[in-house]
């Protein structure tokens, strides 16, 4: 008796990335636009973000099935100013108007020192250190902020009003990969809880609560009209605040307790506004900057801190881009589903 292999398939990135853009252009993505996602979703999963990577196109088709997202939308760039970019999404998706403002932020940054891109009318269904690192390999600094659908409870309340409302940051490091990392400023992301209910795995003690406002560790608990809490008590809720009124309130963008797409059965992702803050690092004749950097993060880990932000995603990276992406034989017919007649 034999059992079936369990090693997963191996894809060339490029490969990976093809079908993820013929998927989306089937789905009523058009082709710069499709590019640009099918991109940023290969490139999250090939580097071990799973809860960005291909678990996320079910919802991406689900999302454009329902007419919620315009997944054609051409973007409208707004010069508001000497270091202020403003960009209308058009009810599309978040990364394509980043890429349609991207030369005139960083024309602006450069000339200036810093810059902003407000984005509204966007939705964003992935993770933000993927907009932030090109940025770090062009040493400058990034910070970004983007809002969702409420689904995290104020601290002691019992009604959601904030999305998970992630935050990111990316730096050069001179001599290595930059550091970037993003985080949600609940407990957890909403995939990951998603991930949980899924394969019927507990979450930590406290991660949320019921429909009731009682506190839960049940995934499925949280999913089904409960909610999450934010990190870090007081200090955690603080920041969520902080980033809703950037990412929406500063942006233009809806709040994510105004996201309603409940005239859109299968809609999943949320229409609303991400902020991005860029600095260069050069001005002020810090040319040292990068290495100061590099100096510190040395420092950390001569301290004790094993592992640095970062890190095991460029470990896998490198492993990836000597072997290709692995895809499971059920995920790649899951995928490969989307394209039948």
């Amino acid at each position: 008796m034999t059992t079936a292999d369990p090693t997963p398939r191996r894809l060339p990135f490029h490969q990976l990335v093809g079908l993820l853009r013929e998927i989306l252009v089937k789905s009523g993505v058009s082709q710069a636009n499709a590019e640009i996602l099918a991109t940023n979703c290969a490139t999250c999963e090939r580097d071990g973000s799973h809860s960005h990577g291909l678990f996320r196109i079910p919802g991406y088709v689900s999302t454009l099935a329902s007419g919620w997202v315009d997944g054609r939308a051409v973007p409208r760039v707004e010069d508001a100013g000497p270091s202020y970019v403003r960009i209308d999404a058009n009810n599309g998706f978040a990364q394509p108007a980043l890429a349609a403002g991207r030369a005139l932020l960083v024309e602006k940054v450069r000339q200036s020192g810093v810059a902003v891109a407000a984005i509204r009318n966007s939705h964003h269904f992935s993770a933000l250190w993927p907009d932030l690192e090109p940025f770090a390999c062009e040493g400058l600094v990034g910070l970004s902020f983007v809002t969702g659908i409420a689904c995290v409870i104020p601290l002691g309340g019992r009604k959601p009003v904030f999305g998970t409302n992630p935050l990111a940051f990316a730096t050069p490091v001179e001599g290595h990969e930059p550091l970037a990392f993003d985080f949600a400023t609940s407990v957890m992301s909403n995939g990951d809880v998603r991930i949980a209910a899924q394969a019927g795995r507990r979450l930590p003690p406290n991660s949320g609560v019921n429909r009731d406002g009682v506190p839960t560790d049940d995934p499925a608990a949280i999913l089904n009209g409960g909610a999450l809490v934010p990190f870090g008590g007081h200090k955690g809720a603080s920041i969520i605040l902080m980033v809703e009124i950037l990412a929406s309130a500063l942006t233009g963008g809806q709040f994510s307790s105004e996201v309603d797409f409940s005239a859109h059965p299968g809609a999943e992702t949320p229409r609303t506004g991400q902020l991005i803050l860029l600095i260069d690092p050069a001005r002020g004749g810090n040319a040292a900057f990068s290495g100061r950097v590099a100096s510190l993060l040395e420092t950390v880990r001569g301290a004790g801190q094993q592992r640095l932000p970062g890190d095991r995603r460029y470990r896998v990276r490198r492993d990836v881009e000597a072997h290709g992406v692995p895809i499971s034989e059920e995920q790649l017919a899951r995928l490969q589903s989307y394209l039948d007649p």
